[in-house]
């Protein structure tokens, strides 16, 4: 029986990237809206944050040779849940068809004070959307 490979993807376009990929699922660490190049939270709140959580996981997916439309699975965890409307118009600029799934929650507090973190789970490769 073969072994799967375990591969640990990072980028220095993301703060702390890292991801792991196995055969073809790719694990996408909790991004939060930190700047790469100077390792603090973006200024402006959960709009700010969003926009940069999503582009840092977007580099990620990049150097997996990925983009957006290859997420199946996102996890959004906020510190404020009456900031999801917010978060879903800009995570809507960012999955722009075949919306992954994906699970909100609230907590009670993130790393380095930030208002929101998302996860996701991607796979590689050129997917088609077909009905049951």
């Amino acid at each position: 029986m073969s072994s799967l490979i375990r591969k640990v993807i990072s980028t220095v376009k993301a703060p702390r990237a890292i991801a792991v990929l196995v055969d073809k699922t790719i694990y996408i660490s909790g991004q939060i809206g930190m700047d790469p190049s100077s390792g603090q939270l973006v200024c402006g709140g959960i709009a700010a944050e969003t926009k940069q959580a999503l582009t840092n996981m977007g580099e990620i997916l990049k150097v997996a040779g990925c983009d957006f439309t290859n997420v199946v699975k996102a996890i959004v965890l906020l510190t404020d849940m009456n900031d999801f409307n917010t978060v879903n118009e800009i995570y809507k600029q960012y999955f722009k068809s075949n919306f992954p799934t994906r699970a909100a929650f609230q907590i009670a507090a993130l790393s380095k004070g930030a208002c929101i973190e998302i996860e996701a789970v991607a796979v590689q490769g050129p997917l088609t959307t077909a009905g049951l």
